[in-house]
């Protein structure tokens, strides 16, 4: 019998084809060399795939711990400070109940900015078209409040672009009110805009189906004829939305204004930075770095202004709004009876 039974590692026939990588002179030990070259092969592969799973793992922790912390970072966090400096608080666009604008954000932003012990002067500097008169009221009462609480400090407001309708409700609450030249400033006055669309459904032989439990449940309902009704009655609530605001203006400003009586003040005009300063809507000409250098004497400048945090605008982006078209008649005459 051959010796090839009695020696198992000499199995290979002579002549038979040695694999590529195979050491010559070994031709009777190739395949424990394929083999260990496999083995060697899994072992490699099982390692880089180990590896990128660690990889990945740490990556989705992570990117999980940057998610979490924007959805628990609380908006209005204190903010830590060292040396006297002046207290910077910002009011852009619209001033609505759910936007960065709204009155919880900026009293909040407020009373931290007074509560530092190192804030010398506080500035709430406005670039606003205005909003909603409800939380444009709500400001202004806060800032007095504020301004008799901490009486040693002033509040000044400095106006960007803008100042308009609801966002100059807000500044004349304040000490002093300080403008660029060609800012806008003013629009003391109280709109209410729709559409009504019944000439239309007319012509398209659309017939409006309106069923209400109360007489004037659908008062200002766009589908329907507006009634002399529903038109005085949007009268008198725009009226009385008006006089609370021109209250406001004559309690903050008092006797700095140049000319109360003139009906064109109050009349929903508008006017640059310097011809506000002129009829005495504003008091002076001048920046955030002009007034914290020169006014408050306290050139070091911190921001106090509550920023949104992730959750905020996630539940901004994806709220629902659901209801019958009589609320949404309601609704719809609540956001245009704003200041812009």
């Amino acid at each position: 019998m051959s010796d090839n039974f009695d020696h198992p590692e000499s199995s290979a026939r002579p002549g038979a084809p040695v694999p590529p990588g195979v050491p010559p002179g070994r031709d009777g030990h190739w395949e424990r060399a394929v083999l260990e070259k496999l083995a060697l092969s899994a072992l490699r592969e099982q390692r880089a795939n180990r590896r990128w799973k660690i990889f990945f793992r740490f990556a989705f922790l992570i990117v999980f711990a940057l998610i979490a912390w924007g959805l628990l970072n609380v908006s209005g966090e204190t903010t830590v400070t060292t040396g006297r400096h002046t207290a910077l608080v910002t009011l852009t666009g619209e001033i609505s109940s759910d936007g960065q604008a709204s009155a919880e954000n900026i009293n909040a932003s407020l009373e931290s900015a007074f509560a530092d012990t190192n804030t010398v002067g506080v500035i709430l500097r406005i670039n606003s078209p205005g909003g909603s008169p409800v939380q444009a009221a709500i400001i202004n009462r806060d800032m007095r409040r504020l301004r008799a609480k901490y009486p040693s400090k002033p509040l000044y407001v400095v106006v960007d672009d803008m100042c308009a309708s609801g966002g100059y409700y807000v500044a004349v609450a304040a000490d002093k009110i300080y403008v660029d030249q060609a800012s806008v400033v003013g629009s003391i006055g109280v709109l209410m805009e729709g559409f009504g669309f019944t000439g239309l459904m007319d012509k398209l032989g659309v017939e409006r189906r309106l069923h209400t439990s109360g007489e004037n449940k659908g008062l200002f309902d766009p589908f329907s004829p507006e009634s002399d009704k529903a038109k005085t009655h949007a009268q008198e609530m725009l009226d009385q939305i008006h006089a609370q605001f021109i209250a406001a203006v004559k309690q903050g400003r008092g006797n700095r204004l140049k000319n109360p009586d003139d009906p064109d003040l109050f009349s929903g005009l508008f006017w640059t930075g310097q011809q506000s300063v002129e009829l005495g809507l504003a008091d002076a000409l001048g920046d955030t770095d002009y007034v914290a250098r020169d006014v408050i004497k306290a050139e070091n400048v911190v921001d106090y202004t509550v920023k949104s945090n992730f959750a905020d605008r996630l539940a901004s982006r994806f709220g629902a709004s659901i209801g019958d078209a009589a609320m949404k008649a309601i609704a719809h005459f609540a956001a245009k009876a704003s200041l812009q």
